[in-house]
Protein backbone atom coordinates (compact mmCIF):
# COMPACT_ATOMS: atom_id res chain seq x y z
CA UNK A 1 0.00 0.00 0.00
CA UNK A 2 1.30 3.09 -0.68
CA UNK A 3 2.26 6.15 1.56
CA UNK A 4 -0.62 8.25 1.75
CA UNK A 5 2.09 11.02 3.42
CA UNK A 6 4.32 10.66 0.27
CA UNK A 7 1.47 11.28 -1.85
CA UNK A 8 0.22 14.62 -0.48
CA UNK A 9 3.92 15.79 -0.16
CA UNK A 10 4.43 14.68 -4.31
CA UNK A 11 1.14 16.71 -4.68
CA UNK A 12 1.77 19.78 -2.69
CA UNK A 13 5.84 19.72 -4.33
CA UNK A 14 4.19 19.91 -7.66
CA UNK A 15 1.33 22.64 -7.09
CA UNK A 16 4.25 24.65 -5.57
CA UNK A 17 6.59 24.11 -8.83
CA UNK A 18 3.75 25.12 -10.64
CA UNK A 19 3.44 27.97 -8.89
CA UNK A 20 6.55 29.07 -8.62
CA UNK A 21 6.80 28.45 -12.25
CA UNK A 22 3.86 30.63 -13.24
CA UNK A 23 5.50 33.60 -11.40
CA UNK A 24 8.67 33.15 -12.61
CA UNK A 25 7.41 33.50 -16.37
CA UNK A 26 5.10 36.23 -15.51
CA UNK A 27 8.09 38.04 -13.97
CA UNK A 28 10.04 37.93 -17.08
CA UNK A 29 8.10 40.50 -19.00
CA UNK A 30 7.37 42.74 -15.81
CA UNK A 31 8.89 46.21 -16.71
CA UNK A 32 10.10 45.51 -19.81
CA UNK A 33 9.10 48.37 -23.13
CA UNK A 34 7.81 45.90 -25.57
CA UNK A 35 8.91 46.36 -28.84
CA UNK A 36 5.98 47.90 -30.30
CA UNK A 37 5.26 50.61 -27.18
CA UNK A 38 7.41 53.27 -29.12
CA UNK A 39 6.95 52.64 -32.70
CA UNK A 40 5.14 54.85 -35.23
CA UNK A 41 2.50 53.40 -37.24
CA UNK A 42 3.89 52.94 -40.89
CA UNK A 43 1.25 54.42 -42.44
CA UNK A 44 2.19 57.83 -41.57
CA UNK A 45 4.00 60.13 -44.39
CA UNK A 46 7.54 61.42 -43.66
CA UNK A 47 8.06 64.21 -41.21
CA UNK A 48 10.48 66.97 -40.97
CA UNK A 49 11.19 70.34 -39.05
CA UNK A 50 13.30 73.32 -40.31
CA UNK A 51 17.26 73.29 -38.35
CA UNK A 52 15.44 75.99 -35.75
CA UNK A 53 12.10 73.96 -34.98
CA UNK A 54 10.06 76.70 -35.60
CA UNK A 55 8.85 75.24 -38.86
CA UNK A 56 7.75 71.81 -39.42
CA UNK A 57 6.03 69.35 -41.63
CA UNK A 58 4.21 66.57 -40.91
CA UNK A 59 2.41 63.10 -42.88
CA UNK A 60 4.12 64.04 -46.19
CA UNK A 61 3.82 62.13 -48.76
CA UNK A 62 3.25 61.86 -52.66
CA UNK A 63 -0.25 60.83 -53.77
CA UNK A 64 -1.55 59.79 -57.04
CA UNK A 65 -4.78 59.25 -58.09
CA UNK A 66 -6.43 57.25 -59.74
CA UNK A 67 -6.50 58.99 -62.95
CA UNK A 68 -3.09 59.86 -62.60
CA UNK A 69 -3.45 63.89 -60.94
CA UNK A 70 -0.77 63.81 -58.55
CA UNK A 71 -0.39 66.04 -55.37
CA UNK A 72 1.17 66.62 -52.12
CA UNK A 73 -0.31 65.40 -48.78
CA UNK A 74 1.02 67.40 -45.90
CA UNK A 75 0.76 69.39 -42.68
CA UNK A 76 2.68 72.55 -42.38
CA UNK A 77 3.15 73.41 -39.08
CA UNK A 78 4.59 77.10 -37.03
CA UNK A 79 5.82 76.18 -34.24
CA UNK A 80 7.51 79.36 -33.55
CA UNK A 81 6.78 80.56 -29.88
CA UNK A 82 7.61 84.59 -30.75
CA UNK A 83 4.28 84.84 -32.16
CA UNK A 84 6.24 85.55 -35.75
CA UNK A 85 3.92 84.62 -38.63
CA UNK A 86 6.21 82.18 -41.37
CA UNK A 87 5.11 81.61 -45.10
CA UNK A 88 5.39 78.63 -47.45
CA UNK A 89 7.06 79.79 -50.50
CA UNK A 90 7.19 77.04 -52.40
CA UNK A 91 7.29 73.08 -52.56
CA UNK A 92 9.23 71.12 -55.38
CA UNK A 93 9.08 67.21 -55.47
CA UNK A 94 12.15 66.34 -57.56
CA UNK A 95 12.50 69.47 -58.84
CA UNK A 96 8.87 69.82 -59.91
CA UNK A 97 7.03 72.78 -58.40
CA UNK A 98 3.66 72.11 -56.83
CA UNK A 99 0.72 73.91 -57.31
CA UNK A 100 -0.91 75.03 -54.13
CA UNK A 101 -4.67 76.38 -53.88
CA UNK A 102 -3.61 78.40 -50.84
CA UNK A 103 -0.35 79.73 -49.61
CA UNK A 104 -1.41 81.76 -46.76
CA UNK A 105 1.42 83.40 -43.64
CA UNK A 106 1.20 81.32 -40.83
CA UNK A 107 0.31 82.33 -37.45
CA UNK A 108 1.71 80.74 -34.06
CA UNK A 109 0.48 77.35 -33.90
CA UNK A 110 -1.35 77.45 -36.93
CA UNK A 111 -0.98 75.16 -39.63
CA UNK A 112 -1.47 74.30 -43.52
CA UNK A 113 -3.34 71.04 -44.54
CA UNK A 114 -2.61 70.31 -48.58
CA UNK A 115 -4.44 67.01 -50.48
CA UNK A 116 -5.39 66.25 -53.09
CA UNK A 117 -8.95 67.97 -54.27
CA UNK A 118 -10.75 64.81 -53.35
CA UNK A 119 -9.09 63.94 -50.24
CA UNK A 120 -9.55 67.88 -49.07
CA UNK A 121 -13.04 67.43 -50.28
CA UNK A 122 -13.41 64.49 -47.98
CA UNK A 123 -11.90 66.05 -45.02
CA UNK A 124 -14.21 66.82 -42.01
CA UNK A 125 -13.06 70.24 -41.13
CA UNK A 126 -13.50 72.03 -37.76
CA UNK A 127 -15.51 74.85 -37.29
CA UNK A 128 -13.47 78.61 -38.30
CA UNK A 129 -13.25 78.99 -34.42
CA UNK A 130 -12.15 75.52 -33.21
CA UNK A 131 -8.48 75.39 -34.84
CA UNK A 132 -6.49 77.83 -36.74
CA UNK A 133 -5.99 75.50 -40.16
CA UNK A 134 -6.00 76.63 -43.49
CA UNK A 135 -7.24 73.52 -46.47
CA UNK A 136 -5.22 73.65 -49.39
CA UNK A 137 -5.73 71.65 -52.68
CA UNK A 138 -2.29 70.39 -54.07
CA UNK A 139 -1.58 69.53 -58.07
CA UNK A 140 2.35 68.40 -59.61
CA UNK A 141 3.50 67.46 -63.04
CA UNK A 142 3.73 63.98 -62.55
CA UNK A 143 6.65 62.59 -64.65
CA UNK A 144 6.49 58.90 -63.50
CA UNK A 145 6.97 58.72 -59.86
CA UNK A 146 7.34 54.91 -58.74
CA UNK A 147 4.13 54.25 -56.51
CA UNK A 148 5.61 52.63 -53.59
CA UNK A 149 9.26 54.27 -54.56
CA UNK A 150 10.86 57.44 -52.61
CA UNK A 151 11.26 61.11 -53.98
CA UNK A 152 13.11 64.00 -52.53
CA UNK A 153 10.79 66.99 -51.54
CA UNK A 154 12.27 70.20 -50.55
CA UNK A 155 9.55 72.63 -48.70
CA UNK A 156 10.95 76.16 -48.67
CA UNK A 157 9.63 78.93 -46.15
CA UNK A 158 10.29 82.42 -45.79
CA UNK A 159 13.55 82.16 -43.89
CA UNK A 160 14.63 78.12 -43.64
CA UNK A 161 14.30 74.98 -46.00
CA UNK A 162 13.42 71.62 -45.24
CA UNK A 163 14.77 68.46 -47.62
CA UNK A 164 13.63 65.45 -47.07
CA UNK A 165 11.94 61.65 -48.86
CA UNK A 166 8.63 61.11 -48.90
CA UNK A 167 6.94 57.97 -50.06
CA UNK A 168 4.62 57.70 -53.25
CA UNK A 169 1.35 56.76 -52.39
CA UNK A 170 -1.85 55.51 -54.87
CA UNK A 171 -4.80 56.92 -53.25
CA UNK A 172 -6.97 54.49 -51.22
CA UNK A 173 -9.82 52.90 -52.95
CA UNK A 174 -13.17 52.18 -50.72
CA UNK A 175 -13.29 48.67 -49.51
CA UNK A 176 -15.46 46.21 -52.39
CA UNK A 177 -15.57 49.58 -54.65
CA UNK A 178 -13.55 47.91 -57.47
CA UNK A 179 -14.41 44.75 -59.07
CA UNK A 180 -11.23 42.46 -60.45
CA UNK A 181 -11.86 39.94 -62.94
CA UNK A 182 -10.94 36.49 -61.47
CA UNK A 183 -9.45 34.04 -63.78
CA UNK A 184 -10.03 30.20 -63.62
Amino acid sequence: MKNPLNSAARRAGLAAVAGLSALALAACGAGQVSQTSDQVAAVDGASAGTEDGLMAVRDVHVIVEEDATTGLKFTAINQDPSGTSHTLKSVEIEGNEVQLSANPSLGQNCSLVADTAQNIKALKKPGKDDACITYATSTVNNPGFPIGGNVSVTFTFDDATIDMIATVAGNQQETFMSDREVEN
